[in-house]
């Protein structure tokens, strides 16, 4: 059967932007439960500055308190080489460095141009391939940012070339702010697997628009077969007016197996931890399936 690899970002992407600290208990059993529900894939931690991102602070005492279940990678985000060491301590199985489509937008989240940002990634990641550490590489904004509106898929392909060059084994494509549509996100794609391989392709896709399942189910027609998602579609956007946050794992587990697509995850018990996580968070649930469902 034809399958589809998840990679679960609710307890770092999820997470990151909700207003008050979560307890890093809470944060422990939500990567539990998700390892538990099937996910292979679980970004659970994110080693940036904790004064810019105080959520993810304790993010060494998440990696090393969870209870690790067999052929599960428990990955963590790393801006630079300090974040590096740190996860690595923390006992990563893989990390991710971060940059952007857009100019106005890189220097706005990181303070820094493009080039500069894949420049600084270059020890990254010489120390992670040195320790047998898989990097994997993001690219926010390729299909629209606040700043700049609307971008060329020539300018995504480029940044995403260069992730690839630099050693980064996979390269995910954020609609870092949910405004992207089916035909728009198909000539991205299109543009992009010029430069990388398309079995090395993720889409990262908020559903700000509510059309994040569209885009997605469009890409799945190219061939596209790894997808981020978090679960009760936790998470958001701070320069995305109105943004709900990441598409739903929920909603897209859903989705890939009313096509006939191998998740490996268990739907009921996703949705009960997106209603358990909800409710820790005092939050609604982001997910249309998790509502709905009855088992």
């Amino acid at each position: 059967m034809d399958s589809v690899k998840l990679v679960e970002m609710g307890p770092r992407d999820g997470l990151q932007n909700e207003p008050a600290l979560v307890p890093a208990a809470i944060k422990i059993e939500l990567v539990e439960r998700l390892a538990d529900c099937g996910f292979a894939y679980i970004e659970a931690a994110s080693f940036v500055s904790p004064r810019r991102i105080p959520q993810m602070a304790d993010s060494s005492g998440v990696l090393t308190g969870i209870r690790r279940r067999e052929g599960v990678v428990y990955s963590a985000l790393t801006p630079n080489l300090q974040g590096l060491q740190a996860a690595l301590a923390a006992g990563a199985d893989e990390v991710a460095v971060f940059t952007a489509a857009s100019e106005r937008f890189c220097q706005r989240n990181i303070n820094c141009s493009v080039a500069e940002s894949l420049e600084r990634f270059a020890p990254v990641l010489q120390l992670a391939h040195e320790r047998g550490v898989r990097v994997r590489g993001y690219v926010s904004t390729v299909l629209g940012c606040p700043y700049e509106g609307n971008i060329a898929p020539a300018a995504v392909a480029r940044v995403a070339g260069a992730l690839y060059r630099l050693g980064c084994h996979e390269i995910s494509l954020g609609d870092t702010i949910g405004t992207g549509t089916p035909r728009a996100a198909v000539a991205m794609l299109s543009a992009v697997r010029q430069e990388v391989p398309l079995v090395r392709l993720a889409a990262h896709f908020h559903d700000t628009y509510g059309q994040a399942l569209a885009n997605l189910y469009a890409l799945l027609e190219q061939g596209l077969r790894i997808i981020d998602s978090s679960v009760a579609g936790l998470g958001g956007c701070p320069y995305a007016h109105g943004a709900t946050g990441n598409v739903a794992s929920e909603d897209v587990v859903y989705l890939l197996h009313g096509l006939g697509l191998e998740t490996g995850v268990d739907l009921d018990r996703l949705v009960a931890t997106g209603r358990w996580v909800s409710l820790q968070l005092g939050r609604e649930n982001g997910s249309k399936t998790g509502r709905a469902w009855n088992g």
